[in-house]
């Protein structure tokens, strides 16, 4: 329609932008705040340590199984639902805590020696116990700073001169 402005609906004459109610202001999304890396740090330790003891649990109690199955070749219905059950609830639980290890690894910023030694925990039965409380005492050191670790930075070769 002749005389309309761009961004106006052809069917008003008042200048109201198309798809707005008048008297409401278009609706924006603000930006949540991020929060601050010593509120992260303990959160993530506190996802980590929880999961770590539960991942603990289940490797225990799944290792238990496969010694009285397979050792002492012990049956039954308890043993035919951890057969069909177990392994697969210790195989979710340990995905979970994968993500637990990362989120904590990258929000510390810490190498890929602790990063293997808490992917490892996870699958070496009682090992995730003692490293869970390694790993929580050096975070909460870490996070006492107030900032993450630096990262090393890798030194680059001298460049070659023919």
């Amino acid at each position: 329609m002749a005389g309309t402005s761009p961004g106006t609906s052809s069917g008003t004459s008042s200048g109201t932008p198309t798809g707005t109610r008048t008297g409401t202001a278009p609706t924006t999304t603000a930006p949540r705040p991020r929060k601050d890396w010593p509120t992260r740090a303990e959160a993530s330790l506190q996802r980590y340590r929880v999961l770590a003891l539960i991942t603990g649990v289940t490797l225990l109690v799944f290792t238990v199984e496969l010694v009285l199955k397979y050792g002492f070749a012990v049956g039954g219905p308890v043993m035919e639902w951890f057969d069909e059950w177990f392994a697969q609830i210790h195989g979710l639980v340990y995905i979970v805590y994968l993500v637990t290890v990362v989120d904590l690894w990258s929000t510390m910023r810490w190498g890929f020696g602790r990063l293997t030694a808490m992917v490892l925990a996870g699958v070496v039965p009682l090992m995730s116990f003692f490293v869970e409380r390694r790993i929580h005492a050096r975070g909460e050191e870490q996070v006492a700073t107030g900032r993450p670790a630096a990262r090393a930075r890798a030194s680059r070769p001298a460049a070659r001169t023919r």
